[in-house]
């Protein structure tokens, strides 16, 4: 049985960092320094996303316009072309997507709202769990 999302977030909770797109940049910077986290989502109405705010944005917004665009708001320097995922995603497509396009982290929706992240960090302890479950399966199926 392929492992989904929804067995993800249901394993690591749903919480998600979020900001609205008129906070600065400065101020999303203390936010992920702050939760030790390497993104936050930008929500517009109605609980939608609106974009996603990474250190990498962060990095190339002052690389490319100085320490100044610091009091800018997040909206001029987030993604706004935000890969998603649904629970109903697997692992396997999920790290497809993640590699295809370079993303550490990837929201879920649902609905048309955000449920939940998931980050490459994640997905790689996912995948951990599935090889010991299998290491273990052969193990007791050797013993047996």
């Amino acid at each position: 049985m392929a492992i989904v999302v929804k067995n993800m977030l249901d394993a690591k909770g749903r919480d998600v960092v979020t900001v609205t797109p008129d906070k600065t940049l400065l101020e999303v910077a203390g936010i992920l320094h702050e939760k030790k986290i390497g993104a936050v989502v930008v929500i517009a109405m109605e609980g939608r996303i609106a974009g996603i705010f990474t250190e990498r944005d962060l990095v190339r917004a002052i690389a490319g316009k100085g320490p100044s665009v610091l009091d800018k708001p997040v909206k001029s320097a987030m993604t706004t072309t935000v890969q998603r995922c649904r629970e109903e995603t697997t692992v396997d497509e999920l790290m497809g997507i993640m590699t295809g396009g370079r993303f550490r982290h990837v929201p879920v929706e649902k609905d048309g709202k955000l449920a939940g992240i998931i980050s490459i960090g994640d997905v790689v302890k996912s995948r951990i769990r599935e090889i010991e479950l299998e290491a273990e399966q052969i193990k007791a199926y050797i013993a047996g």
